[in-house]
């Protein structure tokens, strides 16, 4: 039997823990793609254009923390691109930080609050809002954000991009994450 394809968009720094649980399988086979060669993806590309990629080619596609890095008029491209790579019956499974969290804790006065604790530092609502500040201060400005998403915003774009059955759930630790269907 034939493997199932995801696409891993946006993969970084190659360690297994990276991919999400659902694909790391013997069902899966991954392809990692990046725009940074130093990660050494599989495929060097951006997820605004994936022309090397031919349509209806993956079961699934794994996006986890890209879409914010992207400016308002870049994400819908990226999206008609993960639709367009997606095989009839496919699947997006995507997560990013989740503004209205992260607004709701500005807002109660909690900007410079650590929210989550990494194996790189502390996060506060303003690095989920702005990027990780260590990161941008270390000149990976590729790390800012540009844009924002609450639940309804993400599923409203995944919707325009063609995806049906869109579900976006919020976890309570300042992330969506959103399954979309090509069908």
């Amino acid at each position: 039997m034939a493997r199932k394809k995801v696409l891993h968009v946006g993969c970084g720094v190659h360690t297994p823990d990276k991919l999400h649980e659902h694909f790391r399988s013997p069902d899966w086979q991954e392809t990692r793609l990046d725009i940074n060669p130093a990660v050494k993806p599989d495929i060097l590309a951006s997820i605004t254009d994936m022309s090397c990629i031919a349509d209806n080619s993956y079961d699934a596609l794994y996006s986890s923390h890209n879409l914010e890095h992207l400016h308002p008029h870049e994400a819908p491209l990226a999206l008609a691109e993960f639709f367009r790579v997606l095989r009839p019956s496919g699947f997006a499974l995507i997560t990013l930080p989740d503004l209205q969290q992260a607004a709701e804790r500005i807002a109660q006065g909690g900007a410079e609050e650590a929210v989550l604790m990494t194996n790189k530092g502390p996060i506060t609502p303003l690095d989920i809002l702005y990027g990780f500040r260590p990161f941008l201060a270390a000149g990976n400005l590729f790390m800012a954000h540009n844009f924002a998403y609450t639940a309804s915003t993400l599923e409203k774009a995944l919707q325009e991009a063609g995806f049906t059955n869109v579900s976006v759930e919020r976890d309570g630790e300042f992330n969506l994450w959103a399954t979309a269907a090509k069908i």
